[in-house]
């Protein structure tokens, strides 16, 4: 009989298994999944047959946990859209053809976490639409969040503890092999079918950090912000120069280049659960910090990516040089602290702002 900590490593390896699943799944582009937290004690129930106190503000604090990641994971999802959809040729052989939505049911969130979600989110045991690009195919044909799906090409769509997995082996074969794919999608209790165009588009997940520190992460396949970055940043255009930073630090292969990329692996992991072993960010956590030569690359790769998403990028060098007066390379687990050459990095990006200036100004394309 396996022991408790035996039953949550397995839980964690199959959460992370998951996510390396949804990596290929077509449709997801923001993830959630988190192993669930280990309890040592029971609980006593109320004498009445109801809820006892804590588990009443257990549940309570789960709700509103799942809430504000929500919420940080739309504001993720809003800024990444332009980025992933318009830097498609960019991103070489890490695009894919995307339908641009994500999909989760209650079993998206472990343990707890389910019922919290059910009853936080209206999740049931049907996947439904929690989030859908802008721009994309989805957007265009009218999907909404909320929306149960229901079928794909005729086919029958999984519900359940494994629905997400399951789906990801019924959409990867059809978008990659056609234009559009017809839908059947449940909206107000009726059933309507919707023909999503397949978007090109950068293949990256794009995952929150349930972490204050300030941050963000890049491991060859996916980008993560921080709780903290996120509140650091403020408006948009800021956390777009953060994302679009990783981005092209995945474009550029520099996790592999740096042999780290099983280390930023295994921080993305972890800080992507409900509730994070935050003792993974004492000291460094691992990482090596980022030498100046490729931070300074990715930092002009970024420009281009912002350029043609739309954002501005005029602010970009004053950004990161606050964030290093802010939080110098001496605040460990900080962004400065892993990318320590900024001298070198503002250079750059002042020569890149250059750059892309004169390239619109003759009409030109931004192309690095």
């Amino acid at each position: 009989m396996p022991g408790s900590a035996d039953v949550v490593r397995n839980r964690f390896q199959a959460c992370r298994a998951a996510r390396v699943g949804a990596l290929l799944l077509p449709l997801l582009l923001l993830a959630a999944c988190s192993s669930p937290p280990v309890y040592t004690t029971q609980r006593p129930a109320a004498p009445d047959g109801a809820p006892a106190p804590q588990q009443t503000q257990r549940m309570s604090a789960a709700q509103n946990s799942i809430a504000r990641m929500v919420g940080l994971q739309d504001r993720l999802y809003r800024v990444a859209a332009p980025l992933l959809i318009n830097n498609a040729d960019l991103c070489k052989s890490q695009a894919r053809n995307l339908l641009g939505f994500t999909a989760k049911n209650k079993y998206s969130y472990p343990g707890e976490f389910a019922d919290a979600a059910q009853t936080a989110l209206g999740y049931n045991e049907h996947l439904q639409v929690s989030g859908v690009l802008a721009g994309s195919g989805a957007a265009r044909a009218g999907l909404r969040k909320g929306d149960t799906l229901v079928a794909a090409d005729g086919k029958l769509l999984p519900r359940g503890a494994n629905a997400e997995t399951q789906a990801a082996a019924i959409f990867g074969p059809l978008v990659a092999s056609r234009a559009t794919l017809s839908m059947t999608i449940g909206r107000a209790g009726v059933d309507q079918k919707l023909n999503v165009p397949v978007t090109r588009a950068c293949a990256f997940r794009v995952d929150l950090g349930n972490a204050d520190n300030i941050n963000s992460y890049a491991d060859g396949q996916r980008v993560m912000l921080t709780r903290g970055m996120i509140n650091y940043a403020q408006n948009d255009e800021a956390i777009a120069y953060v994302m679009a930073k990783d981005m092209a630090h995945n474009i550029l292969g520099h996790a592999t280049a740096q042999r780290s990329t099983a280390t930023l692996g295994s921080v993305i992991d972890n800080l992507s659960d409900v509730e994070p072993d935050l003792s993974m960010l004492i000291g460094s956590a691992g990482i090596k910090a980022m030498p100046q030569e490729l931070d300074a690359a990715a930092d002009t790769l970024a420009l281009y990516l912002l350029a043609r998403a739309g954002y501005g990028i005029d602010n970009a060098a004053r950004f990161w040089q606050r964030l290093a007066t802010s939080y110098p390379a001496s605040v460990l687990n900080g962004y400065t602290a892993n990318h320590p050459g900024i001298a070198h990095r503002v250079a750059a990006i002042n020569k890149g702002v250059a750059e892309i200036k004169a390239k619109q100004a003759g009409k030109k394309p931004l192309l690095p």
